[in-house]
């Protein structure tokens, strides 16, 4: 979730929503002629909060105030993940990780691509060294080739599923982009389900009213999770039979259905 870097009350806040991870955001949420004020904000939350929570800052894009950024920020204290926006190429990614050993912050990125560039490219941003996660920003995609927004999607659906892909090959999370109208609850969660179907593995969130309703589209329901364990109790059962297939509830069970097994049990657990 993320909160405004101008705001030290929203900023700890923020902490209290139940998210994964907050986000002190230094970019879009800052006006330009605030982005001082916000830098020594966030400085001293990260100095003085004892988060439960993962916490990361958003800096501005390469060449626009990320070193500024660090300098001030890091003074405080280290987060536990740097979210790295407008993400074009897999050197942006190695620019901000050069950044963070020079100031002895040696954290993950969180990359995120919300450009024509960065969705070609998003195979190797997704394999650049330091990169944890790639994070999908349709509103700003659409901006950039020309699309309008639908309540479908379909004008980004492409990107959206190579974005995730590339985050899968590359063997890191991928996070779903945020939704928009926080006012309205059905649309996020048909949003969030729709992410989850697809594979993402959580979807970014602007109001804290937006977070419970996101962790409930992630979190397996009980049929879900009885259905896992009853495809790895026979996964268990058939242990190394020749052809790997066995049968539950009637049908045929081989690999990726062990697989999404594995991960619905997962998911239950964090």
């Amino acid at each position: 979730m993320f909160a405004p870097g101008d705001q030290p009350g929203k900023l700890r806040k923020a902490l209290d929503s139940d998210a994964d991870v907050v986000v002190y955001d230094l970019e879009d949420a800052v006006a330009p002629e605030r982005k001082a004020a916000a830098r020594e904000a966030v400085r001293d939350a990260l100095a003085e909060v004892e988060p439960t929570c993962e916490l990361c800052v958003r800096v501005t894009p390469i060449g626009a105030g990320t070193q500024r950024d660090l300098h001030v920020v890091l003074d405080g204290g280290t987060p536990d993940s740097v979210l790295l926006p407008k993400v074009p190429t897999a050197d942006a990614v190695e620019t901000l990780t050069r950044m963070l050993d020079e100031h002895d912050a040696a954290v993950p990125v969180l990359a995120l691509v919300e450009s024509a560039a960065g969705v070609l490219h998003a195979e190797a941003i997704a394999r650049a060294d330091g990169t944890d996660a790639l994070l999908f920003g349709a509103e700003d995609l659409a901006g950039d080739i020309g699309a309008t927004r639908t309540d479908e999607g379909a004008e980004v659906a492409h990107a959206r599923q190579h974005v995730l892909l590339a985050a899968r090959a590359a063997g890191v999370d991928a996070i779903d982009t945020h939704y928009p109208a926080y006012e309205d609850d059905d649309g996020l969660h048909r949003a969030a389900g729709e992410a989850r179907r697809l594979g993402y593995d959580g979807k970014m969130a602007i109001h804290p009213a937006q977070v419970p309703i996101i962790n409930a589209a992630f979190t397996p329901d009980d049929d879900e999770l009885a259905w896992a364990h009853r495809i790895l109790d026979a996964a268990t059962a058939a242990g190394d039979q020749d052809n790997g297939v066995f049968v539950v509830d009637g049908e045929m069970i081989d690999a990726p259905q062990v697989r999404q097994a594995e991960r619905i049990v997962e998911r239950a657990d964090e």
